[in-house]
């Protein structure tokens, strides 16, 4: 099973108000396992960067100045997610700014029934809990030390993690082979029932024959050799 786990950064909170989507990570899980491929880019927003923005993930006009915009790099970023599910934090931010900004361009959006929201998971399995990415990575004893600021590779990175926990922990990746494969033997008896072994033979050879007849024949009054009568 293909998951691209992703997060984004933007301009602020509503694509519907004006904000716009500057940078997406995407991680690319097969069986619940890291492949090592992923797919990252900035974009530019054409617009500016508010600076309550530019104080979550860091990302400056300055340095989007020279990014491409959305539409330069959309087909790359479809070709990469493919048809595989997509797992995000609060997804339906996420989702938003992507459909979005394909709305935009007048392509396909992604539909939502791709969607899986680990925020949503969270709170199922942790009810009353905090459920922010940072307080998730604290619970499982998942490293977010290089963490300073919001980035979306190194967030969706750390959402793998959190997913495969969040999924039954890291056991589940101990399975490498799916269950069609593994081949599983049909015995013809019940195992539970003890069944005889068959008899083996280990035939003598001339020499051995020779030797033992010699050994015996140096036995003293032997007791198949007495009188049974007497």
């Amino acid at each position: 099973m293909r998951e691209i786990v992703f997060d984004t950064e933007t301009t602020g909170l509503s694509f519907n108000s004006g904000d716009r989507l500057v940078e997406i990570g995407c991680v690319e899980m097969i069986n619940r396992i890291e492949t090592g491929r992923t797919y990252h880019a900035y974009f530019h927003p054409e617009r500016a960067m508010p600076a309550e923005a530019q104080r979550i993930h860091g990302l400056s006009d300055a340095f989007l100045s020279d990014k491409p915009k959305f539409h330069e790099k959309v087909e790359e970023l479809l070709e990469f997610i493919g048809d595989a599910m997509l797992v995000a934090h609060n997804a339906s931010f996420d989702f938003g700014f992507l459909n979005g900004e394909l709305g935009r361009l007048g392509r396909e959006i992604i539909a939502l029934d791709r969607m899986i929201d680990t925020v949503a998971m969270a709170r199922q399995r942790h009810p009353g809990a905090k459920h922010s990415l940072d307080a998730l990575c604290t619970r499982y004893g998942i490293d977010r030390s290089h963490r300073v600021l919001h980035g979306a590779l190194l967030d969706a990175q750390l959402l793998c993690q959190v997913y495969v926990e969040l999924t039954g922990g890291r056991q589940i990746g101990l399975t490498l082979v799916s269950d069609e494969e593994i081949a599983i033997p049909v015995l013809d008896e019940d195992p539970r029932v003890a069944q005889p072994r068959p008899m083996r033979l280990f035939p003598l050879s001339d020499d051995e024959l020779a030797r033992h007849a010699a050994f015996v024949a140096r036995l003293k009054n032997p007791l198949w050799g007495a009188d049974a009568s007497g």
